[in-house]
């Protein structure tokens, strides 16, 4: 398996554990991996009457920063333009309230999940 691929795989996996962990929570899903040019959403969700826009972040071990820490000032830019493009070409959530929640995941174990909710607001 080739290093792309690995990250490629881990990145699937925990995007499928933050999904069916926010499922658990209530939360239902509207869309995953939607992409546009100006970037990625991981995961856009509905909590109540709140769209939620979920980033993902996995990282094996902590030497290079925590999961958290990877999602700086031009990542949130980025996601804070995805989600202007997806709430424009989507029109039905484009009323809703809106956040901004980030999934940090740094291993295998449910325990390793840290849900930040309005993660931008910190």
């Amino acid at each position: 398996m080739t290093e792309r691929t690995s990250t490629q795989a881990s990145g699937s996996a925990a995007e499928a554990r933050a999904l069916a962990y926010l499922q658990a929570q209530g939360l239902r899903l509207i869309a995953q991996n939607w992409r546009c040019r100006r970037g990625e959403l991981d995961l856009v969700m509905l909590h109540a009457d709140t769209v939620v826009f979920v980033e993902v972040r996995y990282r094996r071990h902590a030497a290079w920063g925590g999961a958290m820490e990877s999602v700086d000032a031009r990542k949130r830019e980025k996601l804070t333009l995805a989600a202007t493009q997806f709430l424009q070409q989507t029109p039905r959530w484009a009323r809703q309230p809106c956040r901004f929640d980030v999934i940090a995941l740094s291993g295998a174990a449910d325990n390793d999940l840290n849900w930040i909710q309005n993660a931008f607001d910190t």
